[in-house]
């Protein structure tokens, strides 16, 4: 399985937020962190603003945070939302699924409860938890 750019992005943003020192950041800054597109990284925050994960000002002096503390956003949670729109594999798909053995195929339910099991052991985890090292991912991110 692999996560798509999207996902990644809004991970690192989170992150990239909960390790800042202080309350506000930029889209430029975060971009200019992780060597990634502006504009693809609005639409990521975009995304988790609708999600209540954030928190975005407009304007001068504006920027975003997170919207609540980081042992309360559930790493399982965003990348669920994150991921809503990709199937794992066509057959997911009930519109454009052209499989010709889909109704006798044994393959769906075990990729179902893998894909339960992926975002199971996500689940446990919080923003905190991936962030812990927090002073690390400062010196990273050039923080400090």
């Amino acid at each position: 399985m692999r996560l798509t750019s999207f996902t990644d992005y809004s991970l690192r943003v989170l992150m990239y937020v909960a390790a800042r020192p202080q309350p506000q950041a930029t889209i430029a800054e975060i971009a200019a962190s992780f060597a990634v597109s502006e504009s693809h990284l609005t639409k990521v925050v975009h995304s988790l603003g609708k999600q209540g994960v954030l928190v975005t000002v407009r304007g001068h002096g504006g920027g975003l945070a997170l919207a609540c503390p980081p042992d309360r956003i559930n790493i399982g949670v965003v990348v669920r939302a994150a991921e809503a729109e990709g199937a794992l594999v066509e057959c997911f798909d009930r519109d454009t699924n052209r499989c010709v053995i889909t109704s006798v195929c044994a393959l769906r339910p075990v990729l179902v409860q893998a894909l339960e099991a992926f975002y199971g052991v996500l689940g446990r985890y919080t923003l905190a938890d991936i962030t812990r090292h927090r002073r690390k991912l400062q010196h990273m991110l050039g923080l400090v």
